[in-house]
């Protein structure tokens, strides 16, 4: 009987451990990166974007990551940073729900297209912003859908070129490395009180 406990045991951590969190790391671009002259209003529509979620930002040197104001945004205007990071492999943790403002701050780069808004939903809240193509803005959920976002697409970007059709994938779901802590703990307790 020890035995079949003990394999019990070992089998409800083995599938605690499988649990993913909810968390979705975006790569920014996809393989186009952090670049001028990729549409980044494109790229973010159809995506929600949740607190817990980062975005990563690959790019080479001559360019950085600069979280702006929605005024900055607007103007492109550089040198009022709210954050800012030049090491060609940026990771910019979600933290916060609202609208997140990203700009090269590089002198001409973000009316170049450097320029990317995302609105994050809430970890709760299930349901993120979307992307206006004729404003280039992002706005926040209102129980209003435009047309442009009106039919979900999935985390990838279709680049259509004259010699086909490219899908790359934008997003990943990543594991929480306090997921195995919490239910090796769980499992812990469960062991020593139920099955001894």
């Amino acid at each position: 009987m020890g035995n079949f406990k003990a394999g019990i045991f070992v089998l409800v951590l083995f599938i605690c451990c499988l649990v993913p969190s909810f968390a979705t790391v975006y790569t920014v671009g996809d393989s186009a990166g952090w670049a001028i002259g990729v549409d980044y209003t494109t790229w973010a529509t159809g995506k929600t974007f949740n607190v817990g979620d980062s975005l990563v930002f690959n790019y080479p040197s001559g360019h950085t990551v600069d979280e702006v104001s929605a005024s900055d945004y607007q103007s492109c205007t550089a040198g009022n940073a709210i954050t800012s990071d030049q090491s060609g492999a940026t990771t910019i943790p979600l933290k916060t729900a609202g609208t997140h403002y990203f700009t090269c701050g590089v002198m001409g780069h973000c009316s170049g297209g450097m320029k990317l808004a995302v609105t994050v939903a809430a970890a709760s809240g299930g349901g993120g912003g979307s992307t206006t193509p004729s404003s280039g803005t992002t706005s926040p959920s209102s129980g209003t859908t435009t047309p442009s976002s009106a039919t979900p697409t999935p985390d990838t970007t279709t680049t259509t070129t004259t010699t086909g059709t490219t899908s790359h994938p934008s997003a990943s779901v990543t594991l929480s490395p306090f997921i195995p802590l919490l239910i090796s703990g769980v499992a812990a307790i469960f062991y020593f009180f139920i099955i001894s």
